[in-house]
């Protein structure tokens, strides 16, 4: 009799760290939640590369030639960015995707996109 009440009272404690585990678990991720809006840097005239270090690894990013070339991008080093979405101040939280339009390092930007920049 008095293993199984040893056991049951191990098996509550269990369980009551447990509960405590999840509470503040759910707490964290509500607490991240809030937290994890920030402010969307300006990045137009920046290198590529700058984009991938200076936003959250966990960012969705969308990269796309914007010369009318439809080049792939590659080698981010190599290019600049000449429009971003959302514009820069905006909220900017972890289910946003960040979309860039970019060109070749040298390359100016075409006249339809500086007009239309976001």
């Amino acid at each position: 009799m008095r293993r199984r009440a040893v056991v049951g009272a191990g098996a509550v404690l269990a369980l009551a760290a447990v509960a405590v585990t999840s509470t503040e678990e759910t707490a964290r991720v509500a607490a991240d939640g809030d937290a994890g809006t920030r402010p969307m840097p300006d990045l137009l005239g920046r290198g590529l590369w700058r984009v991938f270090t200076g936003l959250d690894r966990r960012t969705r990013l969308d990269v796309h030639d914007v010369s009318g070339r439809d080049r792939r991008v590659l080698w981010p080093p190599r290019w600049q960015v000449c429009t971003q979405y959302p514009a820069a101040g905006a909220g900017l939280d972890r289910r946003a995707t960040v979309m860039i339009g970019v060109v070749r390092k040298g390359e100016t930007c075409p006249p339809r996109v500086r007009t239309a920049r976001r």
